[in-house]
């Protein structure tokens, strides 16, 4: 007996290894059918035997009450489901150390594969050697491997390989809100193969890890050598929430620009004076000859991959792989491709303290490739003399955020008032100093890029290995 959908016959027996579950998710997601190929091969273990740790090694945690602090000796760094896609964690919110050392569990260990459990469930992240001491939320589903029994990196990679991940997401439960619990993955048949083949496997992985680790590295390097260069280190830790609050200040020679407060705010107004206290040129100057705007507005026309290019948004331009919908390029205008070297800063959002609104990224290597929405600033330097990758070190600062966020304009919806971002000054160090931090920045983003080809061979070699095996 068959049950048949409209895209392709659902077998009866199904049903009863489902649970007689009545949703169409479990049958319609091609878990069944990974789940039936991976019976075919010769050896497969179940998840639960796979991992150890706290729960048996799969594990999530209880709802608490979330309690942040501005002090860092007093802290942890804090992840939800969205977070752990991040490829930068300098700017997570900071958890109370009282809080976390109630959940010591939740702490998150180098080599665990990280999963979303709620919401959209199974996205992943494996997590790489600068996470160790982050706590995570009860969102984060955590898999510990038993390295004795199984190499993390090859559990990884199964996981979030095209049989793994439907096999996760198909467990999910609930009508709004999606959710999966470590019971719904324990079974999961685990492949085993030859060990060279899943030791190789791991030491992709692995070594991706520590790359993306580096550019983490790289990147904080290049912004503190920034402010040590033009002789600004205090700008380094400016300390923001420990400032006095921007209430009941005087504003004298107010001109027709603005009449904002938020644009006069004195905390913002001394970051600005001292980035005008050293040697410089204004944004402005710089951008001349090159791009100092936002994206021109345009209908997103759907295409195949094939023949179409990935938009990015503002939220997924700071993940490790953006998950952005595929449009036609010839039905978009030519700037949503960008020249290497282009800093971007996230130009419309709101003043929340952990949206993405004032952030930047640079777009460089094999993020070229990528097209990007409306929803940027487009900072390319027309100075040769002064390279996006220089630029890029300042605008990624907490000190370049909170400048950025003072010159919003608008209601709900915020963005920059275009006279104060071309008046910006930026401070320009020796050209063997600006040499050096380009540099530095540069070698962060090609060890970005090859952390994704490792961890794409990795997959690539995985998904072949079964293939033949259940050929």
């Amino acid at each position: 007996m068959k049950l048949v959908s409209l895209s392709h016959p659902i077998m009866s027996d199904w049903l009863a290894d489902q649970g007689f579950r009545m949703d169409p998710s479990p049958y319609l997601s091609g878990a069944l059918e990974a789940r039936k190929l991976l019976e075919r091969l010769p050896n497969t273990v179940r998840l639960s035997n796979m991992t150890a740790g706290h729960n048996g090694g799969i594990f999530n945690g209880p709802k608490f009450s979330r309690v942040y602090l501005d002090d860092l000796k007093h802290t942890v760094p804090f992840l939800g489901s969205t977070d752990m896609m991040e490829v930068d964690f300098s700017f997570l919110p900071q958890l109370s150390t009282k809080v976390a050392d109630k959940f010591p569990y939740l702490e998150v260990k180098p080599g665990m594969t990280l999963i979303s459990c709620s919401g959209t469930v199974g996205r992943m992240a494996y997590a790489r050697p600068d996470m160790a001491g982050i706590w995570s939320s009860q969102h984060v589903m955590k898999v510990a491997a038993n390295t004795e029994r199984i190499p993390s990196g090859y559990l990884y990679t199964f996981l979030r390989s095209k049989f793994g991940v439907p096999m996760i997401a198909s467990s999910a439960y609930g009508a709004i809100i999606q959710h999966i619990e470590p019971h719904h993955i324990a079974d999961l048949p685990v492949p085993r193969f030859d060990a060279m083949l899943e030791k190789h496997i791991h030491r992709m992985v692995d070594i991706s890890a520590r790359l993306r680790a580096r550019f983490q590295a790289g990147l904080v390097a290049a912004t503190e050598d920034f402010f040590r260069s033009v002789g600004l280190p205090e700008l380094i830790d400016i300390r923001w929430h420990q400032q006095e609050r921007d209430l009941g200040f005087e504003v004298e020679g107010v001109g027709p620009t603005t009449l904002r407060a938020l644009n006069f705010a004195p905390r913002a107004m001394r970051l600005i004076d001292k980035l005008g206290s050293v040697p410089g040129k204004t944004l402005g100057e710089i951008c001349a000859g090159g791009t100092l705007r936002t994206g021109a507005r345009f209908k997103r026309i759907d295409a195949d991959p094939t023949h179409g290019v990935r938009l990015v948004g503002q939220r997924q331009a700071f993940w490790i792989r953006p998950e952005g919908r595929w449009i036609s390029a010839a039905q978009a205008p030519d700037d949503i491709l960008q020249q290497d070297e282009t800093v971007l800063v996230a130009a419309h959002g709101t003043l929340g303290e952990n949206e993405v609104y004032a952030r930047s990224i640079l777009v460089t290597g094999s993020w070229l490739d990528n097209a990007f929405s409306q929803d940027f600033v487009r900072v390319l330097s027309g100075d040769e003399e002064v390279t996006g990758a220089y630029l890029f070190a300042l605008f990624r600062s907490d000190a370049m955020f909170r400048i950025l966020r003072s010159m919003s304009v608008g209601g709900k919806q915020q963005e920059y008032h275009s006279r104060l971002l071309r008046d910006l000054p930026i401070p320009l160090a020796a050209p063997e100093d600006r040499h050096r931090i380009a540099e530095t920045v540069r070698r962060a983003y090609r060890n970005r890029d090859r952390a994704e080809v490792l961890e794409d061979r990795a997959l690539a070699l995985l998904t072949e290995a079964i293939e033949e095996a259940a050929a």
